[in-house]
């Protein structure tokens, strides 16, 4: 089976000295989303991710993508078992059986089939789409407290093991409104590590996330917005800045959203009212 990291040698020069030393980096390998249902089967996508947590980045990506919209319309998850594929390459072919007795209309995902996770579309497109979906606004009225908020990177950084050792990963973290860590996901894709964190709340029944915190590293995109509204979180916090339709997003659907998180300090882009003691 593949793993999160690979080991590889590189030379270190400082000084105007060269070394040559052992490192790890961050793997990177295609996984391919096949749905099976009615006896058909569809390769509905293909992502470049670090193996691990497939199962839960395959469930994550068709539930932010409105392709399933509850764990029960799943009836199994397994790797690829067909003969004629090499034993090692099974582990980047996921198979997502579904209840249903057809597949399901599968127009939302045709970018995917010629676009990297890290492309989009026309801004007023995108958001149309979300309307489409019918997504109502966030109401949650809970708030949290500055302090809370600027606890959350130092418990995201000491919960990164693969990003410890290769330095090279994104993460997603989930966070409850007490600040409490209750699970993070590592990937080379920043969507891609927040798909493996919705599909483990989807999986583990703790979907819709309305009293909970996601924390991303690296910046907001409309991307990121888009399926932190479909898994109903009212907060997210990134460690950089926030697009401009990520915002956008946020202010029509009720999410508050954090950027420029470091230290004791962060910026709030939309949805100030969930921030206590703070003043408009």
């Amino acid at each position: 089976m593949n793993t999160p990291k690979t080991k590889g040698k590189i030379w270190i020069v400082e000084n105007g000295k060269i070394r040559p030393r052992t490192d790890y980096l961050a793997t990177e390998e295609p996984l391919e989303i096949r749905l099976v249902a009615g006896g058909m089967r569809r390769n509905v996508a293909v992502t470049m991710r670090t193996p691990g947590n497939d199962f839960e980045l395959a469930a994550g990506f068709l539930y932010s993508e409105g392709v399933i919209s509850d764990r029960a319309d799943i009836r199994r998850i397994t790797h690829c078992v067909d003969k004629e594929i090499e034993l090692e390459n099974r582990y980047n072919i996921v198979n997502i059986e579904l209840t249903a007795e057809e597949l399901p209309n599968l127009a939302s995902l045709e970018r995917h089939f010629y676009t990297t996770s890290a492309c989009g579309v026309c801004g007023k497109t995108s958001l149309e789409a979300l309307r489409r979906r019918g997504f109502p606004p966030i109401q949650t009225q809970s708030k949290v407290s500055p302090e809370l908020i600027y606890s959350l990177p130092e418990k995201l950084r000491s919960a990164q093991g693969i990003f410890t050792v290769t330095g090279g990963l994104h993460a997603a973290a989930l966070f409850n409104s007490e600040g409490e860590l209750l699970a993070v996901r590592e990937d080379v894709g920043r969507h891609n590590a927040l798909d493996k964190l919705i599909g483990w709340a989807l999986l583990s029944g703790e979907l819709p996330l309305n009293n909970h915190i996601v924390m991303v590293s690296g910046r907001s995109s409309f991307e990121i917005m888009q399926k932190c509204l479909a898994a109903g979180v009212p907060i997210v916090c990134a460690v950089s800045a926030p697009s401009s339709l990520a915002v956008s997003l946020a202010q029509e659907f009720g999410i508050t959203l954090i950027g420029f998180l470091r230290g004791e300090r962060f910026n709030v882009y939309a949805g100030i009212e969930r921030i206590e003691s703070a003043i408009a």
